[in-house]
């Protein structure tokens, strides 16, 4: 009985066709990975206002701000114009205690730069850091602001916690800064000058985007 032979040029043809198709697939799910990371990133918005206080020139017709030069605020946006901060609310307290004195806001961004009592906010000295997170971590800050929102869990007071603490301590929960207890975080955050430049450092390591807006020549302005 004759044997069938084989026809050798079509095997190395099938090996290529093998190799093609193997190669577009590795190909198809490095594209659905990247597309995935995209659509599982989103931003939030750290925001600082400078500390400050009027020249001695214009001492008649500029405010003084609480805090002075070791003052300033800070807050988060998540959601475009929505500024998530800490204030005082009530009588306010030197040394932090039980009864609870300070409520979570959401101020526009307008009304959070001039939450110190300027009358011109587009003249404060401010930077923005603008930080990536996760879906995840985007939807633990929604669940974070609404508790808060509701019921500030901590007194603002002078010895204690206040916006800069405050901002950190959301941060810790999300991951992007070290978690600390409060007693560690208002030792650490006093003031909202420690918080910034922390992030300023990591924004210049990571290559966060930073947006920066120099304040009115009528006051001096704290510098990072």
């Amino acid at each position: 009985m004759q044997k069938a032979k084989i026809n050798k040029s079509i095997v190395p043809a099938n090996n290529v066709q093998r190799g093609r198709r193997c190669i577009f697939l590795v190909i198809m799910l490095c594209l659905a990975a990247l597309t995935a990371d995209a659509q599982d990133s989103t931003y939030i918005r750290v925001h600082f206002l400078y500390g400050s206080r009027p020249l001695k020139a214009f001492r008649e017709t500029e405010p003084r701000w609480f805090g002075g030069i070791l003052g300033g605020h800070a807050g988060i946006e998540s959601v475009d114009n929505q500024v998530l901060n800490f204030i005082p609310h009530g009588r306010f307290h030197v040394v932090a205690n039980k009864r609870k004195h300070g409520k979570y806001v959401v101020d526009s961004v307008r009304h959070f730069y001039s939450r110190l009592g300027g009358q011109h906010p587009d003249s404060a000295k401010k930077a923005i850091i603008v930080i990536p997170v996760t879906t995840q971590q985007k939807l633990r800050f929604d669940s974070i602001a609404a508790k808060y929102l509701d019921d500030a869990p901590y007194d603002y007071a002078f010895i204690g916690m206040r916006c800069g603490a405050a901002t950190y301590e959301i941060l810790a929960q999300l991951g992007i800064v070290e978690r600390l207890s409060l007693l560690e975080t208002v030792i650490a955050v006093p003031y909202p000058k420690k918080l910034r430049r922390q992030l300023l450092i990591e924004a210049a390591a990571r290559g966060w985007t930073v947006v920066r807006e120099e304040g009115t020549t009528r006051r001096r302005w704290e510098g990072d």
